[in-house]
């Protein structure tokens, strides 16, 4: 809220807030079942922001769902801020009083922004209010904190349908906040909205991050959202996460599918007597001209294939696929030249066996060629 000091956001050591364990939620489909969760661990530390990533169909929504139970899970637990919800779900199809109370302590933020056209904006946003049995006055001077909050202060007496779409969002993450949650869920938040309004509700939700100490755990399918705002990540395909961990570990990871959609490269080997490599470079590294230094120090011809270079979880991150002249075995000391640089190096063609191969023998000896390959 305004005047509130700004808390720590993301804490490395962090504890687990929103935790999943072997969820799983199995849909019947005209005689059949439909597996669209399958066994989901899932582990969101406090005050991180949190992007689940995949296709349609992979599971994001359901997921998201029934992290506040508005889905229940077929089987497994669902635990938010030390209060198990699954627990508290019961036997009936309606939710009983300790699980409407730990779901106030959730926000949703909806794709569609699910507000309602008769009441006013600050109606809209002073409806959870209402259900929580607060007083007129109270609830009138938390939605004009909230407005304030998410930049429309001027807008209280509008309707939805005079708001454009970015603003309808803005109304949306008020009314979320409203029970002054420590979780915030986003499904798509920003899939409805143009170029320039995504960057700017991404921006708001960072803001509140920040400002608040808020875990926020979003869903999309949009690698820009990821790149934005996202401190951790996992991949979702077919009901299951297959990967996982903060972006900066992704990123340093070999053979990561994350890293490689969230910077995909391409570019083949001209011929099977060159090698191509992909590099990723983080922080300084990614100012530094360690390539033309590499063609310097061993006097070789270095082809770039491909590059892309963006701020992710804002700290600077570049990709460059390269082709050396030889195969693998030729080229053990250059590549060791970029790792001692700081470098990821994964090799991408002529020479992938070669590396297994070729590894065994030099490692011990690598560091010292590599200096000597300097000299």
């Amino acid at each position: 809220m305004p005047g509130t000091p700004l808390r720590r956001a993301l804490d490395s050591d962090g504890n687990p807030v929103i935790t999943t364990s072997g969820l799983t939620k199995v849909y019947q489909s005209r005689g059949r079942e439909v597996t669209a969760l399958d066994g989901v661990d899932l582990h969101v530390r406090e005050g991180e922001v949190y992007g689940v990533i995949g296709q349609s169909g992979a599971g994001k929504s359901s997921l998201i769902r029934c992290v506040n139970l508005l889905e229940r899970p077929t089987t497994g637990t669902v635990a938010v801020d030390g209060v198990d919800l699954t627990a508290l779900a019961g036997r009936g199809r309606r939710a009983g009083k300790e699980l409407r109370e730990a779901r106030s302590r959730i926000g949703m933020v909806f794709q569609h922004f699910n507000l309602l056209s008769s009441r006013t904006v600050q109606g809209n946003i002073e409806l959870p209010l209402e259900i929580l049995g607060i007083s007129g006055g109270e609830r009138s001077r938390k939605a004009a904190e909230l407005l304030d909050l998410v930049g429309l202060a001027d807008k209280a007496k509008a309707y939805p349908g005079q708001l454009s779409g970015g603003q309808k969002q803005r109304v949306g993450i008020a009314r979320a906040l409203a029970g002054d949650p420590k979780v915030l869920l986003s499904d798509e938040a920003t899939s409805a909205l143009d170029p320039e309004t995504t960057r700017q509700i991404l921006q708001l939700l960072r803001d509140l991050n920040r400002r608040l100490g808020l875990t926020i755990l979003l869903i999309t399918h949009e690698m820009d959202v990821v790149k934005s705002v996202c401190d951790s990540a996992a991949l979702m395909k077919q009901g299951r996460i297959v990967e996982s961990g903060t972006v900066s570990e992704l990123l340093a990871t070999p053979g990561s599918q994350l890293a490689h959609e969230l910077f995909p490269l391409t570019g083949a080997a001209t011929t099977a007597e060159h090698t191509v490599i992909d590099v990723t470079f983080h922080g300084e590294t990614a100012t530094r001209p360690v390539i033309s230094q590499l063609a310097r120090t061993y006097n070789i011809d270095i082809s770039i294939l491909g590059a892309a270079m963006d701020t992710v979880a804002g700290r600077q991150i570049g990709r460059m696929r390269i082709e050396l002249p030889g195969r693998y075995e030729d080229n053990v000391v250059p590549v060791g030249f970029l790792r001692e640089q700081g470098l990821q190096v994964d090799v991408v063609e002529a020479g992938a066996d070669a590396e297994a191969d070729v590894a065994e023998d030099v490692d011990g000896e690598l560091a010292e060629l590599v200096k000597d390959g300097a000299k």
